[in-house]
């Protein structure tokens, strides 16, 4: 990322000083959290939060829960969601946060006092118009209740918008659930129109089958996308007549992994990504595409449904074989957009129709897609450095506006 960063900076003439701003971190709190465990004993869990930039308004982002969380990553995920914010044009900075700890050997009670006790101890940089997290790795809707109703007991008045990704019964919003496979869906379209292609002309390989995964591809095939692979953690299914999107989830659902899934091919995790296909939607973890297989991937485009799917080595390649790759930062950008729109319906007390949500998070994606585009055209750029041109830009020239307050 600081490689695009400064790509973007030198297009844009930033000065040493404004980039040693826009790379430098607001605010960075540690919070030590003490939790007494099931079985009686105490123990102390580390937790950060790291709000990256406030100058378009309230920090937002979400609060993973794992063992590998550490400052560093955290410092990058807060700076990643401020340009991914800014690219499609929302009125938030970048925050982040983590807690150290593996919710998998803990019980629901355990989980619950982690995350009152880590947003007691973070509460004072909390609020609706100062950082608004939402839920992340490891963490869902009810770490979001569990958070919003600890913040509201501190404030001593119920206050919804203190988070997104809750349930919809507490002020969550319609169409969250679905919006980052549904922006990935509509960045797809977008950008097979650039090159002249319809979703009826295409075979479509998707690495992950989550909220991004399995959502955005099940979205696809109703596009008319012929899906012919997809994956999860312990199995990647190929079929190259296309799959039953709605079987394959309704098995995934019963069966928690597509181990045993009878209707397709079973192929490994590497095999997958150099499947023939036009469109590969790497919507998985990061680092999955490399100088050591880029060479290798057939795709046409690449629609990042993962933060960080394409390596730096990877992007090079990937372009001088005429790769089309649209960025992580705007194809995965639809859940911060809908996220958007829960807090903007917590602060007004009116909600919309899932019809709303959709057609407004079509209108943003679609705008930022192309504003992407023009942006890479004017610059001669891949897309991904024309988005990193458009968001680096946006918050500049707000600091420039603003000026510095001494």
């Amino acid at each position: 990322m600081a490689e695009r960063f400064n790509i973007a900076a030198d297009h844009l003439g930033l000065d040493n000083g404004l980039r040693d701003i826009l790379r430098t971190p607001d605010r960075e709190m540690t919070v030590a959290i003490p939790v007494k465990m099931d079985d009686g004993n105490m123990r102390v869990f580390t937790g950060y939060r790291v709000q990256h930039n406030f100058s378009r308004g309230p920090c937002k982002g979400g609060i993973r829960f794992a063992p590998d969380v550490n400052l560093d990553e955290v410092r990058a995920l807060a700076a990643w969601m401020t340009w991914k914010c800014a690219v499609v044009d929302l009125p938030f900075g970048g925050g982040k946060g983590g807690v150290i700890c593996d919710p998998s050997v803990l019980s629901q009670g355990e989980l619950e006092r982690i995350t009152r006790r880590y947003t007691t101890g973070i509460l004072d940089i909390l609020g609706p118009d100062r950082d608004v997290p939402a839920p992340d790795v490891n963490t869902n809707e009810q770490t979001m209740a569990w958070l919003m109703d600890t913040y509201s007991m501190h404030v001593r008045r119920t206050t919804t918008a203190v988070v997104t990704g809750k349930p919809i019964v507490l002020g969550g919003s319609r169409g969250r659930a679905e919006a980052t496979g549904r922006g990935v869906m509509i960045t797809a379209r977008e950008a097979l129109k650039k090159i002249g292609m319809r979703p009826n002309q295409t075979t479509v390989v998707v690495q992950g089958s989550g909220n991004v995964g399995g959502i955005g591809a099940m979205l696809m095939q109703r596009e008319g996308h012929k899906i012919v692979s997809i994956s999860d953690q312990f199995s990647a299914i190929y079929n190259e007549k296309g799959l039953d999107m709605p079987d394959v989830l309704a098995y995934l659902k019963a069966n928690r992994k597509l181990t045993g899934y009878t209707k397709a091919a079973h192929v490994s995790a590497a095999e997958q990504l150099e499947l023939p296909c036009d469109v590969l939607v790497p919507a998985a973890v990061e680092n999955q595409i490399t100088s050591a297989n880029a060479q290798r991937i057939t795709a046409k485009v690449i629609i990042e449904g993962a933060n960080g799917p394409t390596t730096a080595k990877a992007d090079q390649i990937l372009e001088s074989k005429g790769v089309l790759v649209v960025p992580d930062i705007l194809a995965n950008a639809g859940g911060v957009t809908v996220s958007y729109f829960e807090w903007v319906q917590d602060r007004a007390g009116f909600f919309w129709t899932e019809e709303d949500v959709n057609t407004r998070l079509e209108r943003i994606m679609v705008d930022a897609f192309h504003g992407v585009d023009a942006m890479a055209s004017k610059y001669k750029t891949s897309l991904r450095i024309g988005a990193y041109i458009v968001a680096v830009g946006r918050v500049a020239a707000v600091y420039k506006l603003r000026g510095s307050y001494a």
